[in-house]
């Protein structure tokens, strides 16, 4: 569909903070750029939104702090537990005893000792493991669904700060344990306990936990089939590049995703890699002969709604391209870029983040 010439609306720095989110060390995080991008349609008119990508729960926490009705959603497992702490949950918080406890055995939580017998040396030191195998049993051992969800929101956030990369795509435990001289990482970080790390973040999220003014929901589905409707989609999937290759997020973030399954993860671990994935699903989101038509359908099942959708401006599909596509079902489409650069560690410094507003 052939249309106007694409006009770009480069925006100041947003001044709006969000202090009260915890941080986070997710790649492709939009913690720098939630509020941006909900004053971006301030202008607009409505109540409900659908996070439909949550991930870490930056842009569903931004709008509920804006006094919105939000369901975030996810498809992966370990995300949907931060939804449920950081979006659903009102006033559940973990106590100072859990806190400090939770890498203690308990009697009665039983510990099959998995990831020390499973993922020793790959990504963290045997006693490193140990404390991991106790403090994934006590989690699991909370009744309350939402100190549950922040305890594992902690977990995550703790193991993500002792990897190099704040990834699990290769084993390369050796980067924090060899005894050379570093010009990247944070090697107090890495040294520093799983005890103190988890004290840390399960603080931070303890101190993010509110009740907006309207009920707000975490689901874990594909996007698709999620049923109902809502004034506002927000639009934030997995980035395809150039190249054709996608994130997978899954890959990045297996370790996590397995921390959640409980006795599925041993089942589900592919041994024919050294470093002990997940055996990978479909991802129709990472790949670039599918995800323009999966944009497709998405803005005709929610045709309805007003679309919000961030992507790169050297994404596949084209930004012109998801233009042309939501202008099939809204009559005004507009196309912002950030002044801000959110990627700090991206090596492609011509890439810029777009918003795109169909209403």
């Amino acid at each position: 569909m052939e249309g106007p010439e694409l006009q770009f609306v480069k925006t100041a720095e947003c001044k709006t903070n969000l202090d009260s989110f915890p941080t986070t060390r997710y790649q492709g995080s939009k913690r720098k750029l939630a509020a941006w991008i909900v004053e971006s349609v301030a202008d607009l008119e409505f109540e409900t939104v659908l996070d439909a990508f949550g991930g870490t729960g930056a842009v569903a926490y931004a709008f509920k702090r804006a006094g919105k009705a939000v369901t975030y959603n996810d498809i992966l497992a370990f995300n949907h537990q931060i939804g449920t702490a950081l979006i659903e949950n009102v006033d559940a918080t973990l106590s100072n005893a859990d806190i400090e406890s939770i890498g203690s055995r308990r009697p009665g939580v039983e510990n099959d000792n998995f990831i020390e017998r499973t993922f020793d040396g790959i990504y963290f030191t045997r006693e490193e493991n140990r404390w991991l195998d106790v403090a994934v049993a006590n989690i699991r051992a909370i009744e309350c669904r939402f100190r549950r969800a922040i305890g594992w929101y902690a977990l995550f956030q703790a193991s993500l700060i002792k990897r190099p990369y704040n990834l699990f795509h290769r084993g390369n435990l050796y980067m924090r344990t060899a005894d050379v001289s570093r010009g990247f990482g944070n090697k107090a970080s890495w040294d520093r306990s799983f005890g103190e790390h988890f004290q840390a973040f399960a603080n931070e999220a303890n101190r993010a936990v509110f009740a907006g003014p309207h009920p707000c929901r975490a689901t874990c589905q594909d996007v698709l089939a999620i049923e109902g409707e809502f004034d506002l989609i927000y639009i934030d999937p997995p980035y395809v590049n150039q190249k054709g290759i996608g994130v997978d997020y899954r890959e990045f973030y297996h370790f996590l995703e397995g921390m959640v399954m409980g006795t599925e993860w041993a089942a589900s671990v592919d041994v024919g890699y050294k470093h002990l994935p997940l055996r990978r699903l479909n991802q129709p989101w990472c790949d670039a002969r599918r995800i323009t038509r999966l944009f497709a359908q998405l803005f005709e099942r929610f045709r309805n709604s007003i679309l919000v959708v961030s992507y790169r401006s050297d994404g596949i599909p084209t930004i012109s391209d998801l233009r042309d596509s939501l202008a099939r079902y809204k009559g005004n489409v507009r196309v912002i870029e950030t002044a801000q650069r959110p990627y700090v560690l991206s090596k492609n410094r011509s890439s810029r983040e777009i918003l795109l507003i169909g209403a």
